[in-house]
């Protein structure tokens, strides 16, 4: 794994950390590939349920790495995946941002990717793309309005302004707010919580949780039963009500 992307899997959880500390964190090319190779080894890993993204030193992410792109037009995108490596296509597996610092430009966006987030008291949200005379075009103008009213969102987007951690909060964006240096434990005790539930389940729950944002009412039974099937006719599935009924903790085999 590249020094600029760090892996470490603690239990059924896997802690990926952008590490660029020199850069508050700043996404270029290389950092977008390795933390796209980074995904690919969550998803791969029939050990690991539930993945963690942060940030060296105490900042999520600044964003696109601006003086590479002012230098030669470094564009840190890679295939369907999108900015950062993510953008575009988040892993399968539940991915949950450990905001410390700054998560800025398109490291908001990094972190709009993830399935949930928590956040230190004093992290800074933010997508000052139109100060820069560019638009936050991966995710920020798609995900931020879905996520947060939408006046909130049109404020965030037109002013380029900051927003303080605990505003996002109130707006729900964020899902455990904590003091500052605690994001990541407070992450991990989230994604112990996570992983201890059935790997299959949690897959497609996430799956048809993120796919039906668009479904229209009429269809969307008929959309997720072909989705769901599998689950209820697993071996999962049967190990967990045996487990109820035994009164222990399941054996997950994730098939």
């Amino acid at each position: 794994m590249s020094e600029l992307v760090q892996s470490v899997v603690k239990g059924r959880v896997m802690v990926i950390t952008i590490n660029r500390p020199q850069a508050r964190n700043a996404v270029n090319l290389e950092t977008a590939q390795a933390l796209a190779r980074a995904l690919d080894a969550l998803d791969g890993n029939p050990d690991v349920a539930v993945g963690i993204l942060t940030g060296a030193e105490n900042t999520f992410s600044s964003g696109m790495d601006l003086k590479a792109f002012a230098k030669d037009g470094q564009r840190p995108y890679v295939g369907k995946r999108g900015f950062a490596g993510i953008c575009e296509q988040p892993p399968r597996k539940p991915l949950i941002a450990a905001v410390e610092g700054y998560a800025l430009a398109g490291g908001c966006e990094i972190a709009l990717a993830c399935d949930l987030i928590v956040a230190a008291e004093d992290a800074t949200f933010g997508l000052p793309e139109v100060k820069r005379g560019i638009v936050p075009g991966s995710g920020g103008m798609v995900r931020l309005p879905a996520r947060i009213p939408y006046h909130i969102a049109m404020e965030a987007v037109l002013t380029g302004d900051m927003l303080p951690a605990g505003r996002m909060a109130q707006h729900g964006l964020v899902n455990r707010l904590v003091p500052s240096g605690q994001a990541l434990e407070a992450a991990q005790e989230l994604a112990r919580t996570i992983a201890a539930n059935g790997p299959l389940a949690v897959q497609t729950a996430k799956q048809v949780v993120s796919q039906s944002r668009d479904w229209r009412q009429a269809d969307m039974f008929d959309l997720q039963r072909p989705r769901i099937a599998h689950i209820f006719t697993s071996a999962d599935a049967r190990e967990g009500a045996t487990a109820f009924a035994e009164k222990r903790a399941p054996v997950w085999q994730g098939k």
